[in-house]
């Protein structure tokens, strides 16, 4: 089978895994430590090269929101083991990225189901090109398909709570959802939520920049006291997606007037309208520049 390896240089490859090390060789995998962090009784959060993995666990088993990289999986493995020696029964996939769905194959080849919204199905399982990154990726294995598909909403009751896993308008992609686990008050953003940095916004996998901030606003909306798990980043509070919310606001209010002056990408980016900004939001994975083309690029499409 192939495995869904991007077609592109190896600093590309440490490019799209966004909270990776960037090194000429990419991540290095071996290297790579997971860290696990309570987040609720009976909810965790693993870190590691790639996006961050919530983890419920309890008397129906584990049940995973993302999986990390493909080479990340025996790490995994030893990570969820350590908490639990229930099965893993579900994998839910916030959206379809690499960093976010590779161990998809090995997983569901163990007898995981894996459940996503329509559109990561469909992406997962026909050839993608993030422009933005010049980064191509095949179709991945049968085996890494989500085999359970939602357009709107589902809802999946184990571990004593009601997991809501729904839509949202293109953001960061066209397939994300939110996961929220009522009972518990913890929240998984996905990559809708990059803790403490500017996002990255995938234009070419139907992504919306002014889409952040209505999945922001509709996860503020959930109720006080809720955790919430980033893509990226740290676990957050409600005030520090609150201030991520407003910093998205500011960035529309201070781009969208110039792209409806009539200038170009580039000139945007050249004006410097988030400099004030930079210092706090601009060291993540998305640099300054790149992240006000792609933005100023975003709220220029009609």
């Amino acid at each position: 089978m192939r495995s869904r390896a991007p077609l592109a240089a190896p600093v590309l490859l440490a490019a799209v895994a966004f909270a990776a090390p960037a090194a000429a060789q990419g991540p290095d995998f071996e290297k790579v430590q997971i860290k696990t962090e309570k987040v609720a009784e009976g909810i965790w959060v693993l870190a590691g090269a790639g996006g961050n993995i919530g983890v419920s666990v309890g008397a129906d088993g584990v049940f995973l929101i993302d999986d990390e990289w493909a080479p990340m999986t025996p790490k995994v493995k030893a990570a969820v083991a350590a908490l639990s020696d229930r099965p893993l029964r579900f994998i839910l996939n916030t959206h379809w990225h690499p960093d976010h769905t590779g161990g998809n194959k090995d997983l569901g080849e163990a007898g995981a189901l894996i459940v996503a919204h329509d559109n990561v199905r469909l992406r997962l399982s026909t050839d993608q090109f993030i422009e933005a990154l010049g980064m191509k990726f095949p179709p991945a294995p049968a085996r890494a398909l989500p085999v359970v598909t939602f357009n709107d909403a589902v809802t999946l009751h184990l571990n004593g709570d009601d997991v809501e896993a729904f839509h949202v308008p293109p953001a960061h992609t066209d397939g994300d959802a939110i996961v929220h686990f009522r009972r518990a008050g913890v929240v998984h953003m996905g990559d809708l939520f990059f803790n403490g940095m500017y996002p990255f916004v995938d234009l070419s996998s139907g992504g919306s920049f002014e889409g952040f901030i209505a999945a922001a606003d509709r996860a503020l909306a959930l109720g006080e006291g809720t955790r919430i798990i980033p893509g990226h980043g740290p676990v957050g509070t409600r005030a520090d997606l609150r201030a991520y919310r407003d910093m998205l606001v500011t960035v529309r209010d201070r781009v969208k007037p110039l792209v409806q002056a009539g200038k170009t990408p580039a000139e945007v980016v050249a004006a410097h309208p988030l400099a004030d900004l930079d210092a706090k939001w601009g060291n993540g994975f998305m640099k300054p520049e790149k992240f006000v083309e792609i933005v100023a690029q975003s709220l220029g499409r009609r």
